[in-house]
């Protein structure tokens, strides 16, 4: 596939909302960096009007545009690692891999944004520097995909997109994270042969799950510090939606340093997948909100608009 540019403009407005050089390249782990340290955690997802990641489970949804999907390879070349989970890699059988030029940084100057760009007004309307693909230049380093799947519903083969590339050079093979102690031999011998590996962890007993939880789940601190473990030093989550939902409840939305969402002009309706992580009450049982954005930027990418910020503390 042809190579993917994103204007330098829109990644300089990104910057404050990605992983500092410290933590986003695997060399920061010979440089001082503690092991014991859990990743720079992105959270980033496209979503509808109305806050549907997809029309319904296992249902492939295109939210994103053009220029945001250029925005979504810049964003990986950001990263060690990318994240889903194994209802995504199911649904959409994914490549996990960049494919932003690596001269997307330096291709241009932020003075040629203009005004608007620089107040957050102007969007990338064209679109022409934002998807001009090029056969030219060399991808930036590839993301290792990440696939989270407890049980091994993932039942991946050498045809699998994210194999395809690994073996053709254009991407890597994923780390399965799974709670089975014993993976089928010839999916070890699958990964393995391409860079890959499963990833075994205990998963969150029963009686600490909640009565709504069904199957097997793993606490995110587990994830985070092993995935540490491997020396990547950043990790982008994209999902699919009990993945987000589970980052952004209250236990685990202290984790995510940062969140990066596309949203959509449109409108998925009823039966769709939400983003709609477990409600909080108060004390004396009012509602409150689960989490809120701070510190947030709003990017115009064509007809999407995309909304960066951080949790804010206190929730």
């Amino acid at each position: 596939m042809a190579l993917l540019v994103f204007p330098s403009a829109e990644a300089q407005r990104l910057e404050p909302h990605l992983p500092p050089p410290s933590a986003g390249s695997r060399e920061s782990h010979e440089n001082g960096v503690s092991p014991t340290a859990l990743p720079f955690v992105t959270l980033t997802f496209a979503t509808s009007l109305d806050s549907a990641l997809s029309l319904g489970p296992g249902i492939r949804t295109t939210l994103s545009g053009p220029q945001s999907k250029a925005m979504t390879h810049y964003l990986r070349s950001r990263h060690d690692a990318i994240c889903i989970g194994v209802g995504t890699a199911i649904a959409d059988d994914p490549g996990l891999n960049c494919r932003i030029a690596a001269e997307t940084r330096h291709r241009e100057s932020s003075s040629s944004a203009g005004v608007g760009a620089l107040l957050g007004l102007a969007s990338v309307s064209t679109g022409e520097a934002a998807i001009r693909e090029t056969n030219n230049g060399i991808t930036t380093s590839q993301p290792r995909p990440i696939v989270i799947d407890p049980g091994l519903r993932w039942d991946f083969t050498a045809e699998s997109r994210v194999m395809q590339l690994a073996r053709t050079g254009k991407g890597l093979a994923p780390y399965i994270v799974t709670a089975v102690p014993q993976p089928p031999k010839n999916k070890i011998k699958l990964l393995e042969d391409l860079g890959g590996k499963y990833i075994v962890l205990n998963p969150i007993k029963a009686d600490e799950t909640s009565a709504a939880s069904s199957g097997l789940r793993f606490d995110w601190r587990s994830i985070l510090a092993a995935v540490r473990k491997e020396g990547l030093q950043s990790i982008m989550i994209e999902g699919g939606g009990a993945v987000v939902n589970s980052l952004l409840s209250k236990d685990n939305a202290q984790l995510v340093d940062s969140v990066i969402v596309t949203i959509a002009p449109t409108w998925l309706g009823q039966g769709s997948v939400f983003v709609s992580p477990p409600r909080q009450t108060s004390s004396d049982g009012k509602p409150n909100a689960v989490a809120r954005l701070a510190n947030t930027t709003w990017i115009p990418l064509g007809e999407n608009v995309v909304l960066c910020g951080k949790i804010a503390t206190g929730q």
